[in-house]
């Protein structure tokens, strides 16, 4: 849901939040217009590198979660040691992970 939706010249400041929780996390949304911006993003994209990750309290439940509203994954839940990541395309050319420590 959209939270912030400032102009700043030719482009906007805008921010997403859940409808969940309005008070919860925010994410800024950035425009892609540096030179650099594209590149980079599309060389990562092809590398199999995410863009960012996110810690989940439970990898598997959100996977099967966000799967079910049609989210798609390049990588299922993975568990490496500690750690379980899960990869999604978030279909603006961006790979997002999902992460959790079991410490």
């Amino acid at each position: 849901m959209k939270k912030h939706d400032v102009p700043v010249g030719e482009f906007k400041w805008l921010t997403l939040v859940s409808p969940e929780d309005e008070a919860g996390v925010e994410v800024l949304l950035e425009p892609a217009e540096h030179p650099a911006a594209r590149p980079f993003q599309a060389a990562l994209f092809a590398d199999g590198i995410p863009l960012t990750s996110f810690a989940v309290d439970d990898v598997r439940s959100e996977y099967e979660r966000l799967r079910a509203l049609g989210v798609r994954f390049t990588q299922e839940p993975t568990e490496m040691g500690p750690v379980t990541t899960a990869v999604l395309d978030d279909t603006c050319g961006n790979l997002i992970q999902l992460s959790n420590y079991r410490g």
